[in-house]
This record gives C-alpha cells, sequence and structure tokens, in this order.
C-alpha cells in the first residue's frame, strides 16, 4: 500500500507506432531453361509415312470420372492432331504452348480436323487438375501418357533426370497431323529446346489451310 506522502506517476504513456505491411508482389513464372545433354535421337523417332503404335491413354470427362481412350480410338477414320508437352503447370506448356492450341481449336475443328489432343507423361489426377486450372474446355483432350508408353513407342521420350527439378523421363515437343492413324506431317523438337512451335504453328496450322498464326517463341524453354 502506498502512504499519503507518496506521489502516484500518472503520466501519459507513450504511444507505439504501428507500420502498415508492405503489399506482397506476385511475379509470373519464369520459364525453366536447360541446356539437355541428353539429346534425343530424332531418326528413331515417328516420322511421315508410319502407322501410330497403338495405346491407352487417361484422362477425367466432364462428369468427373476417369476414362480410357485408345490411340486408334483417336485417330482411326479421323483428322487428328496431337501434340506433346514436356510437362503439366511447367510455366512455358502453360502460358503459351497449350493456350496456343486452344487458341486455335475452333479454326482447326472448322477446317475438318476431328480430334485435337495434348499429350503429357503425367498422371491423369495431374493433367485434370491442369485443365481445370487454365479453364480448358472440351476443345482440347487432355490425356494422361502417365508411364509413358505411347511416347517411348513413337521414340520420342527425353531423359530430364538430371535436371534439379527432378522431371524424371518426360516426352520431347511435337506436333503431328495425323490421317487414319498415318502420320501425314510430324514436327519433332530437338534436345529441351523449345524451337519447333514456329515449324509447327507455320506448316501445322497450314495443314489444313490456316498457315502461319503468329504465335511462336523460342529457346530452350519448359
Amino acid at each position: 500500500m502506498h502512504s499519503g506522502s507518496e506521489k502516484v506517476d500518472f503520466s501519459p504513456m507513450v504511444p507505439c507506432k504501428f507500420h502498415h505491411p508492405k503489399p506482397l508482389k506476385f511475379h509470373h513464372l519464369k520459364p525453366l531453361k536447360f541446356s539437355t545433354t541428353a539429346v534425343p535421337k530424332i531418326s528413331a523417332a515417328i516420322s511421315v509415312g508410319d502407322k501410330l503404335p497403338d495405346a491407352t491413354l487417361s484422362y477425367f470427362d466432364s462428369s468427373d470420372e476417369l476414362k480410357t481412350v485408345s490411340i486408334s480410338e483417336l485417330t482411326s477414320n479421323k483428322k487428328a492432331i496431337l501434340f506433346s508437352v514436356p510437362g503439366a503447370f511447367t510455366p512455358t506448356c502453360s502460358q503459351k504452348h497449350l493456350p496456343g492450341f486452344v487458341e486455335k481449336a475452333g479454326e482447326l475443328k472448322a477446317k475438318g480436323v476431328d480430334t485435337i489432343a495434348c499429350i503429357s507423361v503425367n498422371d491423369a489426377f495431374v493433367m485434370k487438375a491442369w485443365k481445370k486450372d487454365l479453364n480448358v474446355g472440351d476443345e482440347v483432350l487432355l490425356l494422361s501418357d502417365g508411364n509413358g508408353d505411347f511416347t517411348k513407342a513413337i521414340g520420342c521420350e527425353l531423359d530430364l533426370s538430371d535436371k534439379p527439378i527432378g522431371l524424371g523421363v518426360r516426352s520431347m515437343r511435337y506436333a503431328i497431323y495425323v490421317e487414319d492413324g498415318i502420320v501425314k506431317i510430324s514436327n519433332l523438337e530437338e534436345g529441351g529446346a523449345f524451337n519447333i512451335w514456329r515449324r509447327a504453328v507455320r506448316f501445322g496450322l497450314g495443314w489444313v489451310g490456316l498457315g502461319w498464326g503468329g504465335v511462336g517463341w523460342g529457346g530452350e524453354e519448359y
């Protein structure tokens, strides 16, 4: 207890200073750049005049049910464009490669193409999530070649297991135009460089009379 002679100090407290937090900054993902040492053997890959080997791919349909489809179902008695990406969610594949085909899908189908399919060595769950993330409709099928069976059968496997990001064995980029299961035109990348796209658009979209669409980029990007 305080005695009557003691004085209690009621001087005001020094106010605390609060600093507003700085806003978070979000940056666009930069392409992953590799200088691959494992150059695929282009000469062993699928070529014009070859019949596509059959294989089973998987996907989730609009009812969220896991389905399978064979290469023969996709291409028999049909005109089809099949293209591949090294991996779902990788920056260049997400920002340029797949959107480029989605953008042109209506024109391609108006010219008589029955099937447009993106194939990747990813599981069906990853492909489903990627499709949802990019809001891709049914104009382009996103198909899983999870074990790489089809990719290996056409000689397009790309070993990226020596890269720090851990991609493992994936598919090189390719774009092939098929009529009734027979390859009519084939565009394959070399190594890890993403330089086929200009050829795929200039010549690939020209397959059905669309010509050069102006969508393209280059460099060793994924």
